[in-house]
This record gives structure tokens, C-alpha cells and sequence, in this order.
């Protein structure tokens, strides 16, 4: 009978059972907080830069969106096309006529709180300006005008003198501007023609429907109501639109013409 093995306490159980850990394994035991430390948004430690909330500090950040010059105003008189003489090419332009502008006013920083120069342009008869207007316009000895923009401008350099005439010659050939001013109004327009919709089938059991709009909303889901900035039946045009980076083609200042690149609006302002 063979000899039955002796067991031992401290007896190792089999490598399969052995958990592989590595040697440098250090359990790392703690509590996570449930409320771990947030960045401070005041200013409270020595290393954060100062706070620029001031109205100064404000207008040095958008300083570089401040054009240097003043804008001017101008009468959109129709459109025509020009040929490029090495290309050929036809380019639909816009004819803009600068009338009269001058310069009105200043707004500047220590009064007003910012630059900008007041610009007017055209004629109008006194008995049509109100007081107020004639008395302003009478304090810096310039004659009523017929329309009346301000434009500002990054800092004094860009003021002008007070009753000087903007020209044609303001701007040059080649000179990229912002052109600005109302659109054409249309009135009443359905949804079709302001939004584009395209409206309901032509046949196949639509009646007297074919332009409309159709549902403006759920019914249950969405509350029972129409949301705000739903596109629908409505006032269309009137409102002001910009054409940004608009080419000067030609400027004539002997008659006060700029002649623009493409359908461009009436006011002008250097980019």
C-alpha cells in the first residue's frame, strides 16, 4: 500500500488559480467625491489676468471691426453692364450717385461714448424739417438734408471736418465696400412665394388648395400651438439687407457716380 502524501499548511494552490498581477501594482484605495473642485471663475487668485468688463475695454477688442473711414450716402439710379477689355467677360453693374453729402456732426468717445461721423446727404426744404432737426442742422452751418446716416468710425483720425463734401473720389477703382439699404417691399406674400414651399398636388383630390400652405403644427404632441419663427404666410421684403465685399468698378467724380459690381443697395461702407 503506497504512502499517502503529507499536506502541508502552507501549501500553494495551482498557477491557475493564482491571480497574474504585476509587479509594480500598487491598489490604489479611496473615496471619489461626489463634488470635486470646480475652476473659480472670479477673479481670486493672483494668476489670472485682470477683468476687462469696462465700456473702454469693450470697444479695444472690436476695435479691428471698426472701419478707419466714414461711409457715405447714395442714390441706387438703375443698373447697366460693363465689358472687361481683356476678357470680354459682361458684368452687371449698379450706378450709385452720391448727392450732396456732407458732413453734419461727430459723435466722439468722451461725450458720446464712441466715434462716428454723421453724414447727410440731398436737399430739403426747411418748412419740411422739424425745429429741432432745423436747429442742428443750423448749429453746424450745413443745410438741411434729405437723408441723414451715421457711420462709425475706430477712432478721431477718421473725423471729418464738419460741413466738408464727401466725393465720388472717396472711394477707388478696385476698392471692395459694404453695400447697404431696404429692400424692395412686396406686401402680403403667401408661402409659396416668400419661402419657397411647393405647395400642394396639382391633382389627385386637391381642391382649391393647391397654393396653400397646408399644417402649421401638431396637433397633441406639440403643445396645441404654433412655435415662434414658423415659416408661413406673411409680410414679404421692406426689411434692411447688407451685400458685403461688393468690387467698385468706376468712379466718376465729376458727376458723382460709383458704379458697383452685381445688384448692390444704395448705402456705402468701407469694409
Amino acid at each position: 500500500m503506497p504512502p499517502k502524501p503529507s499536506v502541508s499548511l502552507l501549501q500553494l494552490p495551482p498557477s491557475f488559480l493564482i491571480p497574474r498581477l504585476p509587479l509594480n501594482h500598487v491598489q490604489d484605495r479611496g473615496i471619489r467625491s461626489l463634488t470635486p473642485p470646480r475652476p473659480n471663475r472670479f477673479n481670486r487668485i493672483q494668476d489670472l489676468p485682470l477683468l476687462e468688463s469696462t465700456t473702454a475695454s469693450a470697444l479695444e477688442r472690436k476695435a479691428y471691426t471698426i472701419p478707419l473711414r466714414t461711409g457715405v450716402l447714395g442714390i441706387k439710379k438703375g443698373m447697366t453692364a460693363t465689358y472687361d477689355p481683356e476678357t470680354g467677360r459682361r458684368y452687371a453693374c449698379t450706378v450709385v450717385q452720391m448727392d450732396r453729402v456732407q458732413v453734419v456732426a461727430h459723435k466722439t468717445r468722451k461725450r458720446n461714448g464712441y466715434f462716428a461721423v454723421q453724414v447727410g446727404s440731398g436737399w430739403k426744404h426747411p418748412s419740411n424739417v422739424t425745429r429741432p432737426l432745423l436747429g442742428h442742422y443750423a448749429e453746424h452751418g450745413v443745410s438741411p438734408k434729405r437723408h441723414l446716416a451715421e457711420f462709425k468710425v475706430r477712432d478721431e483720425n477718421g473725423l471729418l471736418g464738419i460741413g466738408e463734401t464727401i466725393k465720388a473720389s472717396w472711394f477707388q477703382e478696385g476698392q471692395f465696400v459694404d453695400a447697404r439699404a431696404n429692400c424692395r417691399g412686396m406686401g402680403f406674400a403667401g408661402g409659396m412665394k416668400r419661402h419657397g414651399f411647393s405647395g400642394q398636388p396639382a391633382s389627385h383630390g386637391v381642391s382649391l388648395t393647391h397654393r396653400a400652405m397646408g399644417s402649421a403644427g401638431q396637433s397633441q404632441g406639440g403643445g396645441s400651438r404654433v412655435y415662434p419663427g414658423k415659416k408661413m404666410a406673411g409680410r414679404m421684403g421692406g426689411q434692411q439687407v447688407t451685400v458685403q465685399n461688393v468690387k467698385v468698378l468706376k468712379v466718376d467724380d465729376i458727376n458723382g457716380l460709383v458704379v458697383l459690381n452685381g445688384m448692390s443697395q444704395c448705402l456705402l461702407a468701407n469694409n
